[in-house]
């Protein structure tokens, strides 16, 4: 069984997870809603992932019989001031999200929690290529431009990052 410092911790990064799944669905709406179709699957299929993530997450603590909480999940912000903006705060999430499983390892290795240390090893190497994936779309965006043929132009692009 895991510590139970180590339970809570774990328990926290579920419901940041899930956060972020809805945080994405609601990004994914506002690009639907803006006519930007290609960001707006991409970001609905990365809220799926997200999901995916906290779900690995309750698959651990239920393996090593420990107690999981589901608690309750802030609303996301609904409002964007542009496509940049959805994908700057979506690179600045998956910042935060990287820090806090940072934390987590380095807590689990400070612990001599090693069993958990090497289960958080899969979430430190999907944050290098979250942060990656973000900040490449970013400075894509940023390259493109605003204007109609640049935004089209990066909405494509952002398609193209589909599954």
């Amino acid at each position: 069984m895991v510590a139970e410092n180590v339970v809570k911790l774990l328990n926290e990064q579920i419901a940041k997870e899930m956060y972020a799944a809805n945080l994405y669905l609601s990004m994914s709406s506002w690009c639907y809603e803006n006519s930007f179709d290609g960001a707006g699957l991409f970001l609905f299929q990365h809220a799926d992932e997200e999901s995916g993530h906290a779900k690995r997450l309750v698959t651990y603590l239920n393996e090593t019989d420990s107690k999981v909480v589901i608690s309750e999940i802030a609303k996301p912000e609904p409002n964007y001031t542009s496509l940049l903006d959805v994908f700057e705060k979506t690179y600045a999430h998956e910042q935060k999200i990287t820090q806090s499983i940072n934390s987590l390892v380095d807590f689990t290795l400070q612990s001599k929690d090693y069993a958990t240390f090497n289960f958080l090893q899969w979430y430190v190497s999907e944050q290098h290529e979250e942060e990656a994936l973000f900040r490449g779309i970013v400075d894509k965006i940023k390259l493109i431009g605003s204007s109609g043929d640049g935004l089209y132009l990066a909405d494509s692009f952002i398609k193209s990052l589909t599954k």
